[in-house]
């Protein structure tokens, strides 16, 4: 049994009276009326992180959790934290550096926090809850129709990179250290949020990769899309690695953790994206369309071929 099985079957039917809840099907609560959205997420070192060191965790999963609400369209305004640690990690030292590492998330995205728990674990886990607001209705995976294109912000692919360097998995040289930023700072293109609602008809962010994450946004409507593997957004830095035979784009596009934002567009506003793209400079790229033959396939070159045959993404299972 999967993560998406588990809901499905055993949680989705206890929301069913209750609009708000979206019918679990998103990654977020929106209460229409008062017009707040919420997100939570968990975080289980070992899991989602490595290391205990709050440099290789903490703004990685702070920015995770905003970016369910702002490729929605949402601002958020406060979060919660809940720490479940054991005894080695409550140091002075440790406990500092988690201080100083929100006090300047705190600043960059403009948030606050409000409230949380803390209590005794034999292993590492966080519970980021979000709260934000929005005067327009949030982007929902579920407004996707044929023949909306299909587009991506900034680059993709760099922070499994990142992920396989720290596994010891590849060693890139001097590419290293970018990768690896990559991995432990995604940036989460926060510029698009106020712009969201005039373009977007759905939308989501790469958490588990991109094939996985467009197959929810195809799901609730029964559609399929094409995905030209050439356009898609890639750092000079893996394009280099690509051509010079290191790694190969079908391992790695559709890894996640990129936390940019996927979304669908109507064919009319090709010209105004690509001019918000450029009033912005924020890297937005159209890679496909959505069709109505119910699968995903990938064109590369003058081939094209069902996206089941590669790694769609990460699933959590449960044995």
């Amino acid at each position: 049994m999967n993560e998406f099985t588990l809901i499905d079957k055993y949680l989705k039917p206890l929301s069913i009276k209750k609009n708000n809840a979206l019918g679990l099907s998103d990654d977020i609560y929106y209460d229409y009326k008062k017009k707040i959205a919420i997100s939570l997420d968990t975080y289980v070192q070992g899991v989602h992180f490595i290391s205990s060191n709050p440099e290789f965790f903490l703004k990685k999963i702070i920015r995770s959790s905003l970016s369910d609400l702002y490729c929605k369209g949402v601002k958020p305004e406060s979060y919660f934290l809940s720490f479940s640690i054991n005894n080695k990690l409550v140091t002075h030292n440790w406990l500092k550096k988690i201080n100083q590492i929100l006090k300047s998330e705190q600043k960059k995205f403009k948030i606050t926090l409000s409230g949380g728990d803390t209590t005794k674990s034999t292993k590492l886990t966080i519970t980021v809850v979000v709260l934000g607001s929005s005067r327009h209705k949030p982007i929902l995976r579920s407004g996707c129709e044929a023949n909306d294109d299909i587009y991506v912000t900034g680059n993709i692919g760099d922070s499994f990179l990142g992920l396989c360097i720290i596994k010891k998995k590849y060693s890139f040289g001097k590419f290293n250290n970018y990768f690896l930023k990559s991995f432990y700072e995604p940036k989460i293109p926060i510029k698009l949020q106020p712009h969201l609602y005039k373009y977007a008809k759905s939308s989501i962010d790469i958490s588990d990769g991109l094939l996985q994450d467009l197959s929810h946004l195809c799901l609730f409507k029964k559609l399929g899309a094409l995905i030209d593997l050439k356009s898609l957004p890639l750092s000079s830095q893996c394009r280099n690695l690509i051509i010079n035979g290191k790694i190969k784009l079908k391992d790695i596009f559709s890894r996640g953790d990129d936390y940019q934002f996927l979304f669908t567009s109507a064919i009319s506003n090709r010209k105004k994206i690509k001019c918000l793209s450029k009033n912005l400079s924020l890297k937005i790229t159209k890679i496909g369309q959505i069709n109505n033959k119910k699968v995903i396939n990938l064109k590369y070159n003058n081939e094209i071929f069902d996206a089941m045959t590669i790694k769609m993404g990460y699933t959590h299972n449960f044995k």
